[in-house]
């Protein structure tokens, strides 16, 4: 599968080259059929839509915050399922602590969790860990990017920071950075990805079209 534009804007972003603050709204063709999205950075914005500027022409979209106005998320989705709007947030790799990080193993991506399910219904190549401090998942994310995901058994005794560091290590390509997404309302996950260096870049929302 050719590499999808969206992919190459997110590793910009990562590195901190953001796409032009013009107020413009760019539309991309799918990278996974089924799986469409409305990405959000400061002053511009893209959706990853089959449908085309077109479809949208009365909404008035722009990159200023209109572009993921839920209006547009229901014409989207077309009867579909419309996930939560999050920050995009992003690591790029370097040296990680040996200490203090959770012990995990990778076990069987057919797990039966609420991540690993929420996983595999957006992302492919889908990778479990778990340990006494709770899962982790790996995976190709929206785009095509590399995507993780945490679930803490004891949140807020520090499993959070220690599930992160494992998955920074155990991350496939040390030299592409490693995104998550993560709910702005849920602070303390929130605060535990910036102390381990993610950096928000935008933020997202994941659109289930039926196909």
């Amino acid at each position: 599968m050719d590499r999808h534009p969206l992919l190459q804007v997110f590793i910009e972003a990562a590195h901190g080259r953001f796409p032009p603050a013009d107020g413009s709204v760019t539309f991309l063709p799918v990278h996974r059929p089924g799986i469409e999205a409305i990405v959000a950075f400061t002053g511009h914005a893209y959706v990853m839509s089959e449908l085309g500027p077109s479809d949208f022409a009365d909404l008035r979209l722009d990159g200023f915050g209109l572009a993921q106005r839920p209006e547009a998320q229901l014409r989207i989705a077309r009867g579909g399922r419309i996930g939560v709007v999050d920050a995009t947030m992003a690591w790029l790799p370097g040296p990680v602590s040996e200490a203090d990080v959770a012990d995990v193993v990778e076990v069987d991506s057919g797990t039966d969790h609420p991540r690993v399910r929420h996983a595999m219904s957006i992302r492919r190549d889908v990778r479990v860990f778990t340990g006494p401090d709770g899962l982790v998942t790996l995976s190709s994310g929206l785009a095509g990017r590399q995507e993780m995901g945490v679930a803490a058994i004891d949140p807020g005794q520090g499993s959070g920071r220690r599930l992160i560091r494992a998955a920074k290590r155990l991350s496939s390509d040390g030299s592409a950075p490693l995104f998550a997404a993560v709910s702005p309302g849920n602070a303390r996950s929130f605060r535990a990805f910036q102390a381990e260096g993610f950096s928000v870049l935008g933020s997202e929302v994941v659109i289930e079209v039926e196909v």
